[in-house]
């Protein structure tokens, strides 16, 4: 459907590629600040949830589409770099209970603090208008991508045999 004033096709596969270029980019960025304190960026997720409150390693790993073997791995990881204790529940002995050690939490706060620098030198440097211009639009392309994604979810998407990658490298 065209809209009254759309972009030229060629501005919106431009846009499109800026989008995939920025998306690279932030995840890159992602990679070399948990790399910075010798995390991955899967330790850094689950630090950063241990950290909240009532950890459950299944359900961290329902929500981010993973297995529980591999949340395992990273948790044994996180024990091996004495980031993370674990104990026993006292009122079920199957339960394990998370929290960040010492060490774990001054690696978190060293990453917070080179990720608060990080915003500071480029987001910051941008004026209000922009900023709230670029969430307006961002989330408005969220939702639309959504709803796309919904409704025009290919057979093998819908069936969840599908990786989706295709997608994500054309933008849509």
């Amino acid at each position: 459907m065209l809209v009254a004033n759309s972009p030229a096709l060629a501005d919106v596969h431009e846009a499109v590629a800026c989008l995939g270029r920025l998306t690279e980019v932030f995840r890159q960025r992602r990679l070399e600040l948990a790399a910075s304190v010798g995390l991955t960026e899967q330790q850094w997720s689950v630090l950063d949830e241990i950290e909240q409150a009532d950890f459950m390693p299944s359900m961290f790993a329902r929500r981010r589409e993973s297995s529980a073997a591999a949340v395992s791995k990273i948790l044994r990881q996180l024990q091996d770099k004495e980031l993370v204790v674990v104990s026993l529940s006292e009122s079920d002995g199957r339960q394990r209970h998370y929290v960040l050690s010492p060490l774990g939490k001054r690696t978190l706060a060293r990453l917070r603090e080179q990720r608060q620098h990080a915003i500071s030198e480029v987001w910051l440097e941008f004026a209000a208008d922009e900023v709230v211009a670029f969430t307006r639009f961002g989330t408005e392309l969220i939702e639309r991508l959504e709803r796309y994604s919904k409704d025009y979810a290919s057979p093998a998407a819908r069936r969840g045999t599908g990786n989706g990658k295709d997608a994500v490298r054309e933008g849509v």
